[in-house]
């Protein structure tokens, strides 16, 4: 997108105006994830006791958490694909190379079936000889 987007949105029950380049609800979307990272510190036990500064970082160190994991899924997804594309890869070339085998023993078959038939035939007119001589000689 090449507009900037102006929203406002509320974020730890604050209002800000969150200016971008992403759609307004791109933009609520963050918002609403960083709420919930807040919701999720603020519920622990221990969140009441600890200063200010130190609850930002928590929640710092949440978001930063969720950002390096979500990178190493990534990572790990993009990894999968391309193991994928390679076994693809191989399967369609061993494919192609059955298909050419195919074809080959097809040849073979059509000229053993044709040299069956031209065997059949001598057979068959060497059998008529034979039947002529024995005519002939009985």
């Amino acid at each position: 997108m090449n507009n900037r987007t102006e929203t406002e949105v509320i974020i730890n029950g604050k209002q800000y105006s969150l200016v971008g380049y992403e759609s307004e609800e791109y933009l609520q979307k963050v918002a609403s994830y960083i709420n919930s990272k807040y919701a999720e510190v603020r519920a622990q036990k221990w969140y009441k006791d600890i200063s200010a500064d130190m609850r930002s970082i928590v929640l710092e160190i949440n978001l930063a958490d969720d950002y390096f994991k979500m990178k190493s899924k990534l990572s790990e997804v993009t990894d999968e694909a391309e193991d994928r594309d390679n076994e693809i890869y191989k399967l369609k070339h061993d494919l192609i190379a059955a298909q050419g085998e195919i074809q080959d023993l097809q040849r073979k078959i059509e000229k053993l079936q044709q040299a069956n038939l031209d065997e059949q035939k001598k057979t068959v007119r060497l059998e008529t000889e034979l039947n002529g001589y024995k005519k002939k000689y009985n």
